[in-house]
């Protein structure tokens, strides 16, 4: 038995192989029977002529081969099995049936390699667009969106029941406010540390368990607004020293954190797999109906809740929240490992090279393990990735949209409107209205795209959404407010402006979505929420110092500026755009 080296290569699909002459002055036409074991040593440096499947017979034709050095299997390299453990250097074993007596046999010039070459299908206009709005595994995602129905309702409603019912304890903006800033502190130093943890766990198991601690830390926060709404109140300085008050800031960090992480892994991971990283319509419109469910639930969850607070007593609504987190965890795990199962276990594939071949499993659960006493290095490297990002200032633009704390469906506008005594069923119906402007705009923006291009198109949703919310601001400074019909003009014209916002939103999302290697999703989508988190904190920290209702115009003057701040930095991204940038939208610049 021997081992051929060959040399001067070229290849086809996958398989490559050396060209060179059988003699320095012969050439051959052959055709290869290789049984048993043979070790064919493969290089890779020449240009690629693809074969689509390679079967146990190769045939190769008008190819001049040169047998530099034949070496007996006892001769063979001591490392050569290590060598096939080199993710980044594929070793080819062929097995064959073919008998040893078989000879070799010329072949015509123009027939067996020719034939497979002219034999490839190709895909009519039609039938590629076709492919591309199909998604790789279909049932799966619909598995996906009843996980994610399941999962954002219960998540909504309690996004719209814990700021209520705080702001019913006491006049004052600070607790709230305290709440929100220990969320968005638990987001910007656990977001990368999570998300780097994510990338070194398998997708199904860790996503279930951060369901479960999710799950937890919500009925947790409603105990603890139940028993709060059971003793005798307090003056609002006096509740953030409260041991109930410390374990619901606590419970609500995690619940945040863990929210924030399923997101991503959701939004940013498995909806690429299950739709298909090479079909672009079938991700746009697996991306809308994932935006679609997120907003209809956010309707739902706020006017339900409000409706519940318009004729019940709060403790009576949190205890029907809580009952809604229970029932919804079983049924939420079962869809999501019914998810993997329909998508054939797509989900389980390996996230990365570093994670899949580079890495042992053993490295890999060492590498978790000691990811909290390498924080700083992973908080370090996910900023140093994020600011990396060839499309940063639309990422930045995001970002200065979340300074908006108090002109948007937040829990400090529920809690300003809840004090300023407008009807809880008016302030459900103002969260379930913006919502519906975001399903609006999951519509609007696919037209958007279309008509002005990508780039275009986000522009136009921020220079409409500072435009309607100056307005906003202005009726607020004109001192009206104490009427019904100026609160409710206000609150109309926030609803509109989120038509821009969540055009916006989705736009950002197409951008930036497929631009990230999957092996680096969960980290740079989580740093890019710890940034977004830090902006916000930052303003609910100003709220903690200006926690009076009556500095709610002074708040709303700092978030309709970083409104008009977003809308500057993507249009200068518009009007100049570096080479990469430019390269990336490069279709969009002919228009």
């Amino acid at each position: 038995m021997a081992m051929v080296t060959v040399s001067q290569s070229f290849s086809f699909h996958g398989f490559f192989v050396r060209k060179a002459s059988l003699l320095p002055s012969s050439a051959s036409r052959v055709r290869y029977s290789i049984n048993d074991r043979r070790w064919l040593n493969l290089d890779l440096t020449s240009t690629s002529y693809r074969f689509r499947n390679l079967n146990s017979r190769c045939s190769i034709t008008n190819t001049d081969l040169h047998l530099s050095s034949v070496v007996t299997e006892d001769e063979a390299p001591q490392d050569l099995l290590a060598a096939e453990c080199d993710c980044s250097t594929p070793i080819v074993h062929l097995k064959t049936d073919i008998l040893d007596s078989e000879s070799l046999s010329l072949l015509a010039e123009t027939t067996y390699v020719d034939s497979v070459l002219t034999a490839l299908p190709v895909l009519s206009e039609e039938e590629q667009n076709a492919l591309a709005a199909t998604p790789a595994h279909p049932v799966g995602l619909y598995a996906l969106y009843a996980s994610s129905l399941a999962g954002n309702l219960v998540e909504q409603l309690w996004n719209f029941a814990w700021p209520s019912s705080i702001a019913l304890l006491h006049p004052s903006l600070l607790p709230v406010a305290v709440m929100g800033f220990f969320s968005k502190l638990a987001i910007i130093i656990g977001g990368p540390l999570l998300g780097k943890l994510m990338d070194y766990s398998p997708r199904v198991p860790a996503y279930m368990g951060l369901n479960v601690v999710q799950a937890a830390a919500q009925l947790l926060s409603a105990t603890m607004i139940i028993h709060a709404h059971t003793v005798s109140s307090a003056s609002a300085p006096a509740v953030l020293f409260r041991p109930w008050f410390i374990v619901l800031v606590l419970a609500g960090a995690i619940e945040r954190l863990c929210g924030v992480a399923t997101g991503v892994a959701v939004e940013r991971d498995w909806v690429i797999l299950l739709a298909g990283m090479n079909r672009p319509i079938a991700l746009a419109q697996a991306n809308a109906v994932l935006n679609r469910i997120d907003l209809l639930c956010e309707i739902a969850g706020a006017s339900v809740f409000g409706f519940l607070l318009s004729k019940y007593k709060p403790v009576t609504c949190l205890k029907y929240a809580a009952a809604s987190m229970i029932w919804s965890l079983p049924v939420m795990i079962g869809l999501t490992w019914l998810t993997n199962k329909l998508a054939t276990g797509v989900l389980d594939r390996p996230k990365s090279c570093q994670t899949s071949c580079g890495e042992s499993p053993e490295e890999a659960v060492v590498e978790a393990g000691s990811i909290v006493d390498r924080g700083l290095e992973t908080i370090k490297l996910g900023w140093k990735e994020y600011m990396q990002q060839p499309v940063l200032p639309a990422s930045l633009a995001y970002v200065l949209l979340f300074f908006n704390v108090v002109l948007a469906p937040s829990s400090l506008m529920t809690a300003f409107l809840t004090q300023h005594g407008v009807n809880p069923s008016i302030i459900g119906g103002f969260s379930g209205l913006c919502a519906f402007m975001g399903v609006a705009a999951t519509f609007l923006s696919a037209t958007l795209v279309k008509q002005l291009g990508i780039l275009k198109a986000g522009a136009a949703g921020l220079v409409f959404q500072a435009f309607l919310l100056s307005l906003a601001v202005a009726v607020y400074w004109s001192g009206s407010l104490s009427q019904q019909s100026p609160v409710l003009f206000f609150l109309g014209l926030i609803v509109l402006s989120r038509l821009g916002h969540m055009s916006y939103d989705v736009v950002g999302a197409q951008i930036l979505q497929t631009g990230i290697p999957s092996s680096k999703v969960n980290l740079i989508g989580t740093t890019e929420v710890s940034v977004a988190s830090l902006a916000e904190s930052v303003m609910l920290g100003v709220a903690i110092i200006a926690n009076d209702a009556s500095h709610f115009g002074f708040l709303a003057m700092l978030s309709l500026l970083s409104v008009v701040g977003a809308a500057w930095m993507f249009c200068r991204l518009l009007l100049n755009p570096t080479d990469e940038q430019r390269s990336l939208f490069a279709v969009e610049s002919n228009k």
